[in-house]
């Protein structure tokens, strides 16, 4: 029963984009997956990996990325052929660009490439407010923290080197937090409209959730949809500006079914000669684009 009121379908949409391709069978979303095939040659397999879709299984998780790689390699191959094999990962929530090795020996090599910092990844994210500057770099450590609250839990946060000292306003160093990992994120701003922004985001580091927390504590400018970093000390949907929730025609109590808006949208792989590989935003980004008036640069 789909009803009637645009609003109320909008939020069934939104609710509804997560639970989808955990309930079809895994054939199914190997066949989602194999249409989802951005570029192939006899190395790599390269898909535009779905909003709401695990990289690995876990409680609660009945598919995942990893579970459908034999079967995805048979639809892409033949019956005989080999497992796919994994090169990185992309959270649950991140869309776009993910690279699929058809042998161990290419996958060790793409491994290595990410790990030595050799592929170059553009992300596009949808923020709430405006960085200031308008480009930059965000150079600040993150750690693993737990967050007291009447709900303990534990997120990713900055561990910055310096901070000021209150008494005189001095720059102090800081004793280094022996489990920070260093993070680099450079970003650039390319629209603004409806409270919020749109920005093209290079990660020079790979730590978890590095992104959203370097965007959210580091530029003061949270993911649209994501409710993890968008409030310290709580779990609680994200806050949106008045603006905001008009042009996306939502009621701050069902901010919580917004989601995600991160989006690997270009990769380059220096294999032999360098492959240049780009996935277009999923539907319900472009359509939040077209909502808050945000202009999509052309490629």
């Amino acid at each position: 029963q789909i009803p009637k009121d645009p609003a109320q379908r909008q939020l069934r949409e939104l609710a509804a984009l997560s639970q989808q391709l955990q309930q079809v069978h895994p054939n199914v979303l190997a066949k989602i997956l194999k249409q989802g095939t951005v570029y192939q040659n006899e190395e790599i397999v390269v898909i535009n990996k779905p909003y709401g879709l695990p990289v690995h299984g876990g409680p609660g998780i009945k598919n995942c990325i990893v579970d459908v790689l034999p079967i995805l390699a048979k639809m892409l191959e033949n019956m005989k052929a080999e497992p796919l094999h994994l090169c990185h990962r992309l959270d649950k929530e991140t869309t776009g660009v993910m690279v699929l090795a058809r042998s161990k020996e290419a996958a060790e090599k793409i491994r290595l490439l990410f790990k030595t910092r050799q592929v170059e990844k553009i992300y596009w994210a949808i923020v709430l407010g405006d960085p200031d500057p308008v480009e930059g770099i965000v150079e600040i450590p993150i750690v693993e923290k737990e967050v007291q609250s009447h709900q303990s839990h534990y997120k990713m946060t900055l561990a910055p080197n310096y901070r000021l000292c209150p008494e005189d306003g001095k720059v102090v160093k800081i004793r280094k937090n022996r489990k920070a990992e260093s993070a680099v994120t450079r970003y650039r701003w390319l629209a603004s409209a409806s409270a919020c922004s749109l920005l093209e985001l290079q990660p020079i580091t790979g730590v978890k959730h590095q992104i959203r927390v370097h965007l959210a504590y580091g530029l003061g400018c949270p993911i649209l949809g994501d409710h993890k970093y968008s409030h310290w000390s709580k779990l609680a949907p994200q806050k949106l500006p008045e603006l905001t929730l008009r042009r996306l025609k939502l009621e701050q109590s069902k901010a919580r079914h917004v989601p995600l808006h991160l989006h690997a949208h270009r990769l380059c792989l220096p294999l032999g000669q360098p492959l240049d590989l780009v996935c277009k935003p999923p539907l319900f980004f472009q359509k939040t684009l077209r909502k808050l008036e945000l202009d999509i640069p052309e490629d």
